[in-house]
């Protein structure tokens, strides 16, 4: 089964410009994630896709394969579709460009053994170990079944503990893997009423009754999203000693 790692890399984030290149410990961000990424012996290719000819350039001095893709696209997963369209693979691994902490042993975790005709979605998540994250609406909130399906993700804290108070809560880590029909069926579906509400495109495949599975990795997860979060970060490199 060939598998390819896509990190997505876009710099017109309106939150925190170039994202991607912001320093952490004296090294671009996205250098972190790729050389992660580069990590996982499951991976045939690690490539950055990104639409920033400054991004790729950057990317191209540590050593990176870059694929440029369109500047118009709403989402990661779209980014991920073209590529798709343009490098042959049996599965296609992303790992988002904002996650520096997310390592070999964690990544590995959403890629199955096999993988059979039909539509393929996973992704990772892991339990909220601040309770103050719980009720942040940028931590997407993840419920699934007994057999690792999703039932549903929320920005709002899910599920609601009126019955019972000893549930651990599962927060979103930005790894997804998706066979080519299931990238294909998220490029020719449009969003659906609960996606625009939650401005989630998980929903793509939940609200049309496919399938996706979550598998917790049990990891560190901490995504950057504004320049704070950069000091948080270089914290636990520092503390795991990663920070050589």
């Amino acid at each position: 089964m060939k598998i390819i790692c896509v990190i997505p890399a876009r710099a017109e984030s309106t939150r925190f410009f170039e994202k991607p290149l912001a320093k952490i410990l004296n090294k671009p961000m996205i250098q972190w994630v790729y050389e992660h990424c580069k990590a996982v012996p499951e991976f045939s290719q690690v490539y950055v896709a990104t639409d920033s000819d400054k991004i790729a350039d950057a990317c191209k001095q540590f050593g990176a394969e870059v694929v440029m893709t369109a500047s118009t696209h709403d989402t990661a997963t779209e980014r991920l579709y073209e590529v798709s369209t343009k490098i042959d693979a049996d599965l296609y691994v992303m790992v988002n460009g904002d996650e520096p902490l997310l390592t070999r042993d964690a990544i590995v975790q959403c890629i199955p053994d096999t993988i059979g005709d039909e539509l393929y979605v996973s992704n990772l998540m892991t339990d909220f170990d601040n309770p103050v994250e719980v009720v942040d609406s940028t931590n997407l909130k993840i419920v699934t079944n007994k057999n690792n399906r999703c039932l549903f993700i929320s920005r709002s804290p899910i599920p609601f503990p009126k019955g019972n108070m000893d549930y651990v809560f599962h927060k979103f880590v930005g790894v997804g893997a998706f066979n080519r029909k299931a990238l294909d069926f998220y490029h020719n579906t449009p969003r659906g009423p609960i996606e625009k509400i939650e401005e989630n495109d998980s929903f793509r495949f939940i609200e049309n009754e496919v399938p996706i599975y979550y598998y917790n990795c049990h990891c560190k997860s901490l995504s950057v999203d504004n320049k704070k979060d950069i000091a948080g970060v270089e914290h636990y490199l520092q503390k795991l000693g990663l920070d050589k």
